[in-house]
């Protein structure tokens, strides 16, 4: 075979995610790496099996499929290095227990995803780690919680449905100074918003489920991580042998060739049902880092390359039965948890009972969306029917 040109390297992360991860010239000219299926790999002498001579060793140690994903994820992120999990809650496990043992002290983020905070503080205390909360807003000020024994600040910018903004690089600047390592889940933003690693951030975690997959039909989780955590992460992933199907790895592959474009659309979509909500008499408050009315909008300015699909609203008060007379009649948002698909989505939510650091008292219900890719005029007439059942209800 004649020798291949060189891949540029100074391109658009537009033109990186069509080609990061591809070798079709290793796949017989197919543009998509295939997907691998299969446990054992053989070796052709004795003295290769002992020597375990070759690319791939075994089903849990990657094939080529997995390797395509985790390459061009890495390039995307600007890691050292990334593995994949079967879901994004997988990908903050193994992230965290890359990090943390018996002894240590976890400060995380009181915005949290619930599912991580019941891994922290479920199985985490179980094995001997204590985990305090912070108040997302703190910034630098974190320095007054840290300890001699805190080893990891979990970050989360946005917060999950209540969307706090947080100050990672000040975060991290004064965890590094502490040698704490800096977890940040990613997913709002991805890498394409947020490049988690230029911002401080030790060890960066996507769900692969959100905006990777694009299709509302997968379950993927990726960590990525720099020089510093990566042979940590590594080790331990492979000994939970905590690997995703190889067809999920095969729909992430194919969704991230087109992951810019999507997320470029949810933005223009969200960003102007953000403004429409916020003119509405129904709403009191719309919670989008990108509206320069919101707290934390300097820090998503100058931290952020642009927003996703999803926010969150604050309704004027109103009743139980008003709320599901809204949302029980919408005929094109879907009622649903998970986000990032192609289609649009609204789940109410309610901080309060779980929040320790901070308290939740929005003066009145809050819902999340997710705005999709239909055409947005007809989202809005299907709110506005909302709106109008809800006055009616109430």
């Amino acid at each position: 075979m004649s020798k291949l040109p060189p891949k540029p390297e100074n391109v658009s992360e537009r033109t990186r995610l069509v080609h990061a991860g591809r070798e079709p010239f290793e796949q017989h000219g197919f543009v998509n790496t295939p997907i691998y299926r299969g446990s054992t790999v053989l070796y052709p002498t004795t003295d290769d099996l002992l020597h375990r001579r070759g690319r791939y060793s075994y089903g849990t140690k990657g094939t080529p499929t997995t390797n395509s994903l985790e390459t061009a994820w890495t390039e995307l992120a600007g890691a050292a290095g990334t593995v994949l999990a079967p879901s994004g809650l997988a990908a903050v496990t193994v992230a965290l227990m890359s990090c943390l043992k018996a002894g240590d002290h976890l400060l995380m983020t009181d915005s949290v995803y619930l599912p991580t905070r019941h891994f922290c503080n479920g199985i985490l205390k179980k094995f001997g780690v204590e985990t305090t909360y912070y108040d997302p807003h703190i910034g630098a000020g974190i320095e007054a919680l840290l300890r001699p024994n805190t080893a990891a600040v979990f970050t989360e910018a946005p917060g999950s449905q209540s969307l706090e903004m947080q100050d990672i690089p000040a975060i991290a600047a004064v965890a590094h100074r502490h040698g704490a390592v800096v977890l940040m889940d990613n997913t709002w933003a991805t890498p394409l918003l947020f490049p988690p690693h230029e911002r401080g951030v030790d060890i960066a975690i996507e769900a692969g489920t959100k905006y990777l997959s694009g299709g509302s039909d997968l379950l993927l989780g990726m960590v990525s991580a720099n020089e510093r955590c990566f042979k940590a992460l590594r080790d331990t992933y492979d000994s939970f042998a905590m690997c995703p199907g190889p067809e999920d790895v095969f729909l992430g592959l194919r969704g991230l060739r087109t992951m810019a474009l999507r997320l470029r659309e949810h933005e223009k979509q969200a960003r102007e049902m953000a403004r429409w909500l916020e003119a509405r008499p129904e709403v009191a408050r719309v919670l989008h880092p990108a509206l320069e009315n919101y707290p934390g909008h300097e820090i998503w300015k100058r931290d952020f390359k642009g927003s996703s699909g999803l926010f969150s609203i604050i309704l004027k008060p109103c009743s139980d039965r008003a709320l599901a007379a809204m949302l029980d009649g919408l005929a094109l948002f879907g009622m649903g948890y998970s986000w990032g698909g192609f289609e649009s989505l609204v789940i109410p939510f309610n901080c309060a009972s779980y929040r320790t650091a901070t308290r939740w008292e929005p003066g009145g219900h809050a819902l999340r969306f997710h705005i999709g890719l239909e055409d947005l005029e007809d989202l809005k007439r299907d709110l506005d029917a909302g709106f109008t059942r809800l006055r009616e209800a109430d």
